[in-house]
């Protein structure tokens, strides 16, 4: 019993871990240069989805779980893995592969936003 309490307790160790470094670099990035914060995301993107094409991401993600998979590196390495699987199937396939891999998580994002904009009566700042 007391066992499966200790894997549960490593396995958020490992994530808290993984996910944190990801998120010390992007801000050590943003700390020492000027690059925008949304250039350092489109950044963490392509390096997950060129460490997924190097076959680099998996053996992180097999170990972090959602401290690899929740940051935006994750998002890439979602891309590239639905693309990859999908290039098995064809081209076509390797087009779509990844929007398919992605849509649920997408639509998620969407029609929750949509929700909370509704609940907290969003407006649009002054300026």
């Amino acid at each position: 019993m007391a066992e499966g309490y200790v894997d549960i307790i490593l396995m958020f160790i490992k994530a808290f871990a993984v996910g944190g470094l990801i998120c010390t670099i992007a801000q050590i990035i943003i700390n020492i240069t000027n690059i925008t914060a949304g250039k350092i995301l489109v950044y963490f993107m392509l390096a997950g989805v060129a460490l997924t094409a190097l076959g680099l991401y998996q053996p992180i993600v097999e170990f972090a779980g959602a401290g690899a998979t929740v940051p935006i590196s994750g998002f890439g390495y979602l891309l590239a893995s639905g693309a990859m699987k999908g290039a098995e199937r064809g081209f076509f396939y390797a087009v779509t592969g990844s929007l398919a891999a992605a849509s649920a998580g997408v639509t998620a994002a969407v029609v929750f936003s949509f929700i909370m904009a509704l609940i907290s009566h969003a407006k649009t700042k002054p300026n």
